[in-house]
């Protein structure tokens, strides 16, 4: 190709791999050309060049790398694709294009590799770059650290991760290189752009003077924040927009900068972990103990070194933290308890988040110590609390502070107000909650009425600080005591205090509050108890709803304000303004008087006091009147209520004023602006009245009024107390049903529970049963707001009275709470939001938590019980775990302060007492319980350890560490878990049972959560090791995470985590990434999100998300337990369900309506094969069980989400039987019509079905058999070959079955077995049926054993495995079995074998006791009396075996299909048939088609698609012409070692010697060679073995094939015998190649292997080192040639096509390999000239045709050799050449010519020749021509033609045209009609020849076929493209009449050819189906191996019904029809049995 003009007409890519570089150079030009023109990103033209772009920037030639790098660079910036090239594409560019002198080049791989970036592959490119940091070229280091220092300088440090440069700085620091070294000092300036001094502390240790030079360089840097110049994909639209945003103006520029912030690094991020622990004093815990000072104080300088580390590894920090407490509280020496502090400042500073579980310990003891005046300890001590508060939250440590806050000591007190201020400036409005700062401000506002100015200051700066941080609307509530003064000072604080946040926190609260709906105040309704001042109120309309805020009454100790805030608000103050409305001073009477008669008629304030009641009355009716007309603004509420309480007030005696009265109370509180001060007035007075006969409903009336005005829950406190203060019990009771009421109106919100407990408790005690019941209901009502923990107050009542209550409880069970009806719409102004009423029930089981009074335990957690709990022991520590045990029960609740205990508990943790252990996780879900959300502090030093415990082994302890983290979490919340590293730690290690419980508990709990905290992501490196673990269970349970991960942290953070991962891991995670992304189920729905997001933590697990109103907060609380489940069985993700409440059932169903109509099994690619590795490489659970375990079943539903569809796997998998059964007839009714996608999906629907035979329905299991039959009779149709992997899975399930009680299950699981065999070995199924015969249960032994004789009896002896011998012991021990039946099928199977096998049987069962031989002997005996009539006994009893599955044809498998694994099976089939001494007359042997040729490899792997079908010819019982030569049973003699006597026993002598050629003992297959060797040598006997060669071909390969894998592996085996055996094989094969006639027989298949064997016995290296092995090569070189030359031609082309596809398919497979394959192809195009016209070209073609369709061009391009090309390239033209335009007419085989590209080629090939050689196609026209003058010019037949296919095209002339068509092809049947047909549509071809077809069936049919066949014309040709000689000679050839009754059967062999059932004529298969399988057999001359056998052994199967072979046929499924059998019948089959053989040769 050295010419220039050979390589310009390549291809583009083929130039780009040129060897030249000027074709290269162009090629990239011309690439670079199209890759501009692309204007798609998505292109499918992209995907053509990813595999060149790594050669583009890689190419050995500078000028051409050039030109490569700009189109590489234009390719990775506009193909979607290119991605996938990053990292070889950068590495290449880092190896080959950084180390170029051209700076041009540098530039253009720099500017690839920003490119990749910018396409969002960052973290390769990083990745490579870093890399390339360790090149030795100095130059490629370089370019390196320049291309990341551009990066970052561009992308910015978010994009550029800092960490792993920073690591490296220091090493390229210290290169001996200055261009390194100068470049390493522009990386470092450009990393302080970004980050600034985070950068020191790594490079602290680099040499002073670079350090210096860098100092100054920094110093030079700009200051303000950089940003990012250039963006990646993803961002740069966000980007464009921002910047159209500026362009306008605005607003936009501020939100633009906040948004690109650049992060703030963390130097400690960068830093190194030390780890220090282990670096201790060993003497440390001694000294520290020491008596002297000095001593201590060495051991704390020591520990002080030690910390000053700035970042410590994690580890157990928990006794050298608690021995610096020690010191800090107890050390005498002030010196030292600074030194301990510093100590722990540095544990603090090194630690962070890992210290925080120490916090809760140290806090409190710091705190106390600051009584210490020395200014040095307390400066210590400030700086330890202040790191250790960095380390955990404010919410951790409050309990803490607030409790020192109460402290005598004034010093203290100071330092803890100073403290708080610190922290708070820490805080944001978030991190401050209304729940956290309540407490806090109540303390403070103590200290700022302190004697100590000092304590006030202090106590100002925090509040001040509280202000600052979250606005004054929020602390506003809680200083509404504080005189002006005070506040005045709060507020100069305030503005002093810098935030570490900077001003942002305060602002933005502040902002927020001045807008109407404020997110903070939200909660005030809870807390806000004083009535502030409001500034805004002057807003006329809203003020009426004065007291909203009120709604707390006295504060409630820490009560987080209604969770989440938002709940309540939206029941109670909508509006800001009117948190602080109508706060009314109380007003004189005078003033009372004075408004009130500024609004009342005169008369009325006169007569009110009046004596006669009837004024009085009249006085009210008046009264009334003006109220009813006033207006809101204008009521002066509180003057009007004084004047009615006015004298007489409420001791008015006549009722009728009274209720009127009342009733205006009523009145005002709903017109006016009703305010607390005003309700005052008059609830006593209404609660004196509400047991009043009369006047009690009106009474209720206006309380219910004021509830409304001021909020029921200050109100209902009011009138409580107001009633439990008077001795009147008939107002009592009527105030708790009032209450009960009220409660359901109002809803529960906001109630002080425990205030109604006590007064609840007063009245359950009071002596008037009346006061008792109304209690009880009342605390009914309360049940259905707060739930079962109500019980808990009440637990010590006298049992009758709880038995009271229980009662109660029981009927508000399950009923769900009323939405409220009042004090909402008055309250929220914009109506309330949907979420709202779902939240109530949630606060209050915040609430509820909170409401016990809570027992301080600490002072019982003595030193002594602490060190009894760690005594060595075990019973002394049993008891104080006893204890402990007892304080906590007797406290019931208790406070979070638990002194040592937690680090006593946690030594329980691990101890080696199990019980103890046990013990311990009891006591802490006491603890959990007792402490409620408190214990939330201890989840870090206590929490995790339970966590530790789920690893144990005992399967009980794990259960009840479960138990315990469960408990713990529903009072925790998950954020506190998920925080940190603890978790991921845990993950982290290797402990099966750890990993899979804990990933199983985060399954659980993920789902539920609306967010997760950062930290999560941590767990995802381990998550992917458990993925791969080894342990089943492990990688089972880190699936069904999977999804919930990516739920939290989104696909694309997860699949950025395998960045990390082995590539092979990568890959495997990815894909399990990309199931999870489909079933990632969404996050829980926003309606409960205020709920479920515990504010402050508080909220219990339980009252979390509830996500249905209010009706349904009960049921939906209790439902979730039953629900997973239930939706598990399902399928349906049962968080959807949850989460979507009700309204996903309708849905669902709609879906199901519309998703019914698609496929239900989806093909997917290799999802079989993918399948079987995953199980082989233990991926997944192997299917093996003695019952289906959850995670079998969980395991195959997850691999089938994927193939089956989704409502047809939510019936597989449903609880209920019925569904099973509705799944099993819509897989019956979808067989036929998906027959791929069962095929595709066969593994997972006999797993299925294995599940359904461990069902006790037995409807069920009758369905599932039905199906089975059905199946496999498919598949056997479909020629399908189970694989090991399929029926490993199912067989030992199915044999389980034949054990059933009932006779017809039985049956049909034999049925099935029998089946079975024509897809799967007989010789494989026999040691499944074997290992049935080891069951219990005697009716499977029984059923197991008498199969096994059946396949003897069918299959003969060599079915027997792994030896007959071995087999047969087996067998014969049954016949000792107890049970009759089965000792029965024992001696029957060893009879069967006897027939088969002679006397050696008792050679082969070795010794039976004299009771067992005597009764074999017997049985024998018995059938030895009636031999001749067994045989046909036997086929009556098994149908199924000996009929075919349609009953009526006899599928039998293709001979060696099954026998591969089990040594040749023909041969046994000759002894059977001699067994039953039947014979017949000889056949023709029948070549195998290819399909159904034996592929060693294919069966080895068992996918061989091999069977052979057997035809019905006319049907005629031939046994009574063959009567006189049946010959008596012979019994069957030793075989003699020589072939002396040809005798009728030849046949099987010759099957038995080479039965023996594959044995494993290499002295018998070498005496069994000679003997053939001997028979192939002499002429006159060399004929025997026809009909056995490919038997024997088999045998041969089989044991070349034995001899690599195992002999030559064997160290024993002499190597000499090996030679021996090689020398004896291929002098054999030459012996037999060499007569051609032998030769001719062998089979496609069979050479395939042969070849293959060959092949690799050339390249077995082995061989070649041992002395004769050169020998043993040259030989096999010489008996290849000779194979090539003397075997069929057709079959050796075919077989080494096959083999080269196979081989370049084979990834295992060596390039040597498939280079010998095609040297031999290449030999094979030499010989074609010659061989042209003994080949079967079409078949030829169809393999090359499926070739190419396997290696489209691109794809063979792709190999690393050019010769497979080549070689087809080559093989293609021979044939062209020799064949000419007719090579066209050879495509008769293949039914989608457009699956390759052959048919293309072709043409092209003949164009070409056409154009070169003139046109040959004339004088083939010519031939055929007897009308068209030899004269007559090629143009006039063109124009005939021209004319014919005008009238085609036209609407009115089409049929003629089509007929004039027609007689032109007849008449010169060699015309080329191609051209004319080339450049019309694909639809007018297919209409022409269909057209043609119609035609030809119409004249034919009128001459031949009887019109009442009723067969469609276009059914027949359909199946018949090419013509086939033998239909026009059947009748014709002899000129003999026929009669119609032959035609009859030529239609119905014609029929079946098609798959037609004979049956049933209408009902036809689509066109479509038919011509999907060749129609015509790929062979066209087939001979079946051992044709005479198979047909006696048929006749012998069959009953004697006749079947001949007809190798044109695929399908056979023809009823038999038996006629008379006349002589003349029988002759005219012996001449068509003739003739079919003669066409065949």
């Amino acid at each position: 190709m050295g010419d220039d003009s050979e390589w310009m007409k390549l291809p583009v890519d083929q130039k780009c791999e040129h060897k030249l570089w000027k074709a290269r150079l162009s090629g990239y030009e011309e690439a670079l050309k199209i890759f501009q023109k692309i204007k798609d990103e998505k292109s499918p033209e992209w995907s053509k060049f990813l595999g060149l772009i790594k050669k583009l920037v890689t190419d050995s030639n500078a000028v051409v790398q050039l030109k490569g790098l700009e189109a590489a660079l234009v390719y990775v910036e506009n193909a979607h694709v290119a991605g996938k090239t990053t990292g070889e594409v950068v590495s290449g560019v880092v190896s080959k294009v950084f180390n170029q002198p051209k700076a041009k080049a540098k530039e253009l791989g720099i500017e690839i590799c920003l490119m990749y970036i910018e396409i969002e592959k960052g973290e390769a490119v990083q990745e490579e770059l870093l890399k390339g940091l360790d090149n030795k070229n100095p130059k490629i280091v370089v370019a390196c650290i320049e291309t990341l220092r551009k990066a970052l300088s561009e992308f910015g440090s978010k994009i550029i991760l800092l960490k792993p440069i920073i690591k490296v700085l220091p090493k390229l620091f210290e290169s001996r290189e200055k261009a390194v070294r100068d470049e390493a000092k522009l990386i470092a300036v450009e990393i302080y752009r970004w980050i600034r001094d985070a950068l020191r502390p790594p490079l602290q240790n680099i040499n002073s003077v670079q350090l210096k030079e860098l100092e100054e360089e920094w110093v030079k840097l700009p200051i303000g924040a950089p940003k990012p110049s250039r963006f990646l994909r993803s961002q740069q639209e966000l980007e464009a927009k921002l910047e159209q945003q500026q362009s306008a103006g605005g607003d936009a520029e501020g939100g633009g900068d906040d948004g690109d912030e650049v992060p703030q690094i963390d130097a400690y991020e960068l830093l190194e972990a030390v780890e220090i622990l282990s670096k201790l004093p060993k003497d440390f815990y001694d000294k520290i103990e020491a008596k002297k000072w000095q001593e201590r104080k060495e051991a704390l300088e020591a520990v002080e070194v030690l910390v000053k580390n700035p970042k410590l590894e994690a580890g157990d920090y928990a006794d050298l933290v608690k021995a610096l407490k020690k010191v800090v509280g107890k050390d005498t020496n002030v010196m030292l308890v600074a030194l301990a502090a510093k100590c722990l400042t540095g544990l603090a500073v090194g630690l962070r988040k890992k210290f925080g579980q120490y916090a809760g310990h140290v806090v409190p003891t710091i705190l106390e110590k600051f009584k210490e005046k020395k200014p040095q300890v307390v400066q210590a001590l400030q700086e330890a609390i202040d790191a250790i508060f960095l380390t955990t939250t404010l919410q951790n440590i409050s309990e803490d502070v607030l409790a020192v806050m109460d402290n005598k000591n004034p010093t203290i007190k100071q330092q803890t107000s100073l403290f708080i201020a610190r922290s708070f400036r820490h805080c944001t409005a978030s991190t401050l909650p209304k729940s956290l700062l309540k407490p806090f401000c109540a303390a403070l506002l103590k200290h700022i009425n302190d004697s100590a100015p000092e304590v006030r200051d202090a106590a100002f700066e925090a509040l001040g600080t509280a202000l600052k941080v979250v606005g004054e609307k929020a602390v506003n509530p809680f200083l509404a005591d504080v005189d002006k003064l005070k506040l005045d000072k709060i507020k100069e604080c305030s503005e002093k205090v810098e935030l570490v946040h900077g001003k942002k926190a305060g602002l933005a609260a502040d902002k927020k509050e001045s807008k109407p709906v404020p997110g903070r105040t939200a909660t005030s309704g809870a807390a806000g108890d004083k009535d502030t001042k409001d500034i805004s109120a002057p807003k006329p309309g809203p003020l009426k709803k004065a007291p909203t805020t009120k709604a707390g009454g006295p504060p409630k100790k820490g009560k987080p304000a209604a969770p989440g805030g938002t709940g309540s608000a939206g029941t109670k103050n909508k509006k800001g303004p009117e948190t602080k409305e109508i706060v009314e001073p109380e007003l004189s009477i005078e003033i009372c008087e004075e408004k009130a008669s500024a609004v009342l008629p005169a008369t009325c304030i006169q007569l009110l006091d009046s004596s006669n009641w009837k004024e009085r009355l009249a006085c009210m009716e008046e009264f009334q009147k003006a109220v009813e007309l006033m207006d809101r603004t204008e009521m002066p509420c509180q003057a009007l209520v004084r004047m009615l309480a006015k004298k007489p007030g409420w001791k008015e005696t006549n009722f009728q004023v009274m209720q009127m009265k009342l009733h205006i109370v009523a009145l005002i509180a709903q017109k006016g602006n009703f305010s607390k001060t005003s309700a005052q007035i008059v609830l006593d007075g209404l609660v004196d009245k509400i047991g009043d006969v009369k006047c009690g409903n009106n009474a209720k009336e206006a309380m219910t009024a004021i509830a409304e005005a001021c909020m029921l829950p200050w109100t209902a406190e009011q009138v409580m107390s107001m009633a439990f203060s008077q001795k009147n019990p008939k107002n009592q009771s009527e105030t708790l049903n009032w209450l009960s009421n009220a409660i359901k109106e109002f809803g529960f919100s906001g109630l002080n529970v425990k205030a109604f407990i006590s007064n609840v408790k007063t009245a359950l005690a009071a002596t008037n049963p009346a006061v008792r019941t109304s209690a009880i209901t009342l605390l009914g009502v309360m049940y259905l707001y707060v739930g079962p923990s109500l019980r808990m107050f009440f637990e010590d009542e006298k049992p009758a009275l709880l038995s009271q209550i229980d009662a109660e409880f029981e009927k508000m069970q399950g009923q769900s709470p009323p939405a409220p009806t009042r004090g909402i719409s008055k309250h929220s102004i914009s109506g309330t939001d949907e979420g709202e009423d779902g939240d109530e029930p949630d606060e209050v089981g915040t609430d509820v938590v909170d409401l016990l009074p809570r027992t301080e335990i600490s002072d019982k957690i003595t030193s002594e019980l602490v060190s009894k709990i760690s005594d060595k022991n075990w019973k002394i520590r049993k008891e104080g775990l006893d204890e402990v045990a007892g304080i906590i029960n007797e406290a019931k609740f208790i406070q979070p302060n638990i002194g040592e205990l937690p680090t006593a508990l946690k030594g329980r943790l691990n101890d080696s007492n199990k019980i103890l252990v046990q013990q311990t996780l009891n006591i802490l879900q006491q603890l959990a319980v007792a402490m409620g959300p408190n214990i939330k502090q201890h989840v870090k030093n206590l929490g995790i350890p339970i966590i530790t415990v789920l690893g144990d082994s005992k399967n009980n302890v794990r259960a009840a560490a479960l138990a315990t983290v469960n408990a713990w979490a529903e009072q925790t919340g998950m954020k506190e878990w998920l925080e940190g590293e603890d978790l991921s730690e845990e993950l982290k290690k290797e402990n099966p049972f750890l990993r899979q419980e804990l990933l199983g508990w985060l399954a659980e709990k993920l789902p539920t959560l609306r967010s997760t905290p950062t930290d999560l992501i941590l767990c995802v490196p381990h998550l992917y090791s458990c993925l791969e673990d080894r342990n089943g269970d492990v990688r089972k349970k880190a699936q069904d995470a999977l999804p919930f991960f990516m739920m939290h942290l989104g696909y694309e953070k997860m699949a950025k985590a395998t960045g990390k991962l082995k590539p092979t891991s990568k890959d495997q995670v990815l894909a399990m990434l990309e199931k999870a992304k489909a079933n990632m189920p969404a996050k829980p729905a926003a309606s409960a999100k205020a709920s479920s997001k515990p504010m402050g933590g508080s909220a219990p697990a339980k009252f979390q998300p509830s996500s249905a109103p209010v009706e349904d907060s009960v049921s939906s609380t209790v439902e979730p337990k039953p629900d997973p489940k239930k939706a598990k069985a399902l399928g349906v993700s049962s968080k959807a369900k949850s989460a979507q409440g009700k309204k996903v059932p309708s849905k669902t169903s709609l879906k199901e309506d519309e998703d019914k109509s698609g496929p239900i099994f989806i093909v997917v690619p290799n999802g079989k094969e993918q399948r079987m590795k995953d199980e082989k490489g233990l991926k997944v659970l192997k299917w093996n069980f003695t019952t289906p375990r959850d995670e079998y079943i969980e395991q195959l539903k997850t691999q089938m989400s994927s193939c089956v569809a989704k409502w047809l796997q939510d019936e597989m998998f449903h609880s209920d039987f019925q569904h099973h059964n509705k799944a099993l007839a819509v897989m019956v009714d979808h067989l036929e019509s998906e027959k791929e996608g069962v095929i595709g999906c066969l593994d997972l629907i006999l797993k299925w079905l294995t599940l359904r035979f461990f069902d006790t329905n037995t409807s069920v299991l009758m369905k599932t058999l039905e199906y089975l039959k059905l199946l496999f009779t498919l598949l056997s149709e479909e020629e399908y070959h189970l694989t090991e992997n399929e029926a490993s899975s199912f067989i030992p399930y199915l044999i389980l079955k034949v054990g059933e009680p009932k006779d017809v299950i039985r049956k049909d699981v034999r049925a099935i077995l029998n089946r079975m065999c024509l897809v799967y070995p007989a010789s494989k199924m026999f040691p499944f049926i074997m290992e049935g015969t080891k069951s219990k249960n005697s009716k499977q032994r029984a059923e197991c054993l008498e199969e096994l004789g059946c396949l003897v009896e069918s299959y003969g002896m060599n079915v027997c495995q792994p030896t007959p011998g071995k087999a047969l012991k087996e067998i014969a021990i049954h016949i000792g079995d107890r049970d009759n039946a089965v000792r029965n099928a024992a001696l029957n199977t060893i009879v069967t074998v006897y027939n088969v096998h002679g006397d050696q049987v008792f050679k082969l069962i070795g010794t039976l006791s004299e009771k067992d031989m005597s009764m074999l002997e017997e049985r024998i005996k018995r059938s030895a009396k009636r031999p001749s009539a067994a045989p046909v006994k036997q086929v009556e009893e098994k149908p199924p075996r000996t009929q075919s599955i349609n009953s009526n044809a006899n599928m039998l498998r293709k001979g060696p299909a099954e026998d591969m694994s089990s040594k040749l099976k023909i041969m046994y089939r000759t002894y059977r048939i001699q067994a039953r001494s039947m014979s017949g007359h000889p056949e023709a042997a029948q070549m195998v088609r290819r399909e159904f040729q034996l592929d060693l490899d294919e069966i080895e792997n068992d996918n061989g698609t091999v069977r052979c079908e057997m035809p019905e010819l006319v049907q005629h019982k031939l046994d009574d012409i063959f009567e006189p030569v049946l010959i008596p049973e012979p019994k069957i003699r030793a075989v003699s070692p020589h072939f002396d006597d040809m005798h009728s026993n030849t046949a099987s002598t010759i099957n038995f010697i080479i039965s023996q050629v594959a044995s494993g003992d290499i002295n018998t297959s070498i005496q069994a060679l000679t003997q053939i060797d001997e028979v192939l040598r002499q002429e006159d006997k060399a004929e025997a073995m026809s009909g056995h060669i490919d038997q024997f071909l088999i045998a041969t390969f089989m044991q070349l094939r034995l001899i690599y894998n195992t002999h030559m592996a064997d160290e024993k085996l002499e190597k000499d015998e090996i030679i021996k055996l090689y020398s004896c094989i291929i002098g054999n094969m030459i012996s037999l190649f060499q007569i051609e006639s032998l030769a001719r027989e062998a089979s496609t298949g069979v050479l395939k292997d042969l070849m293959h064997g060959l092949i690799t016995l050339m390249l077995d290296s082995r061989i070649e080192d041992l002395e004769e092995g050169q020998q043993v090569i040259r030989s096999v070189n010489l008996l290849v040639v000779k194979v090539l030359e003397k075997s069929d031609q057709t079959n050796i082309l075919s077989a080494l096509l096959v083999l080269l596809q196979d081989s370049l398919l084979a990834t295992a497979s060596s390039p040597k390999f498939s280079e010998l394959v095609m040297k031999c192809l290449w030999r094979m195009v030499r010989l074609l000239p010659d061989t042209i016209n003994s080949i079967n070209l079409d078949r030829i073609l169809l393999d090359i045709h499926i070739f190419m369709k396997v290696f489209p061009k691109e794809k063979l391009k792709q190999c690393k050799s050019e010769f497979p090309i080549r070689t087809l390239k080559t093989l293609l033209h021979t044939l062209c050449k020799l064949k000419g335009p007719k090579i066209l007419d050879h495509l008769t085989m293949i039914d989608n010519k457009n699956e390759s590209e052959l048919e293309a080629h072709l043409c092209r090939m003949m164009k070409h020749s056409m154009d070169q050689t003139g046109s040959k196609s004339d004088k083939e026209t010519e031939k055929g021509a007897s009308r068209i003058d030899e004269k007559s010019s090629k143009a006039k037949v063109n124009d005939f033609l021209a004319e014919i296919f005008k009238k085609i095209g036209s609407k009115e002339n089409t049929k003629e045209g089509l007929a004039e068509l027609y007689e032109y092809k007849k008449k010169y049947s060699d015309a080329d009609i191609e051209p004319f047909l080339k450049n019309s549509s694909q639809f007018f071809q297919s209409y022409v020849e269909r057209g043609l077809r119609v035609i030809e069936m119409e004249r034919e049919g009128k001459g031949r076929i009887p019109a009442s066949t009723g067969i469609s014309p276009q059914t027949e040709v359909s199946c018949m493209p090419a013509p086939t000689s033998t239909v026009s000679s059947i009748g014709n050839t002899n000129g003999e009449e026929v009669g119609p009754s032959v035609y009859l059967e030529r239609l119905k062999i014609l029929r079946q050819r098609c798959g037609l059932d004979n049956t049933k004529q209408d009902e036809r298969p689509p066109l479509t189906s038919l011509l999907s399988k060749p129609a015509v057999p790929p062979v066209a001359s087939s001979t079946d191996m051992l044709h005479s056998k198979l047909s006696q052994l048929r006749e012998s199967r069959e009953q004697h019904q006749h079947s001949d072979l007809d190798s044109n046929q695929t399908h056979s499924s023809g009823s038999v029809t038996t006629s008379s059998s006349s002589t003349a019948n029988i002759d005219d089959l012996k001449k068509r049995l003739e003739r079919i053989k003669s066409s065949r040769k």
